[in-house]
């Protein structure tokens, strides 16, 4: 269940991605915190929350508020590379971060989407 757990966003994400709005089927939940892997086709309560895959997210901000981000890779001194692009528009966004795995830049990504669309008010 651990490397399936590493498929959906964490708690404190999934509960933001709430408050902008997102509510959609998963297959996967936290009550009180807590992941569990059950159906569910809404958000039920606030100690429920659903928890998204990241797939599902970044459609959910893409199609919601038409921000979209990627994680891309690359090589530095003979070791993988990854950092996240964020466009809005015809603007991108580059972070000078990098990271060491494709799921570190993925989370930072979302993070940043989610501190994007806060700052704006979203």
């Amino acid at each position: 269940m651990k490397k399936l757990k590493k498929l959906f966003v964490p708690c404190s994400q999934s509960r933001q991605l709430k408050e902008l709005g997102f509510d959609e089927p998963c297959f996967g939940i936290f009550i009180d915190g807590n992941f569990n892997l059950i159906f569910t086709d809404r958000q039920v309560s606030d100690k429920v929350i659903s928890a998204p895959t990241f797939s599902q997210a970044f459609k959910f901000i893409r199609e919601k508020y038409n921000l979209i981000g990627l994680v891309e890779g690359g090589y530095d001194n003979g070791k993988n590379i990854f950092t996240y692009v964020i466009w809005e528009g015809f603007k991108d966004i580059i972070t000078d971060d990098y990271f060491e795995t494709p799921e570190e830049a993925e989370l930072n990504c979302l993070n940043e989407l989610i501190k994007m669309l806060k700052e704006n008010g979203k």
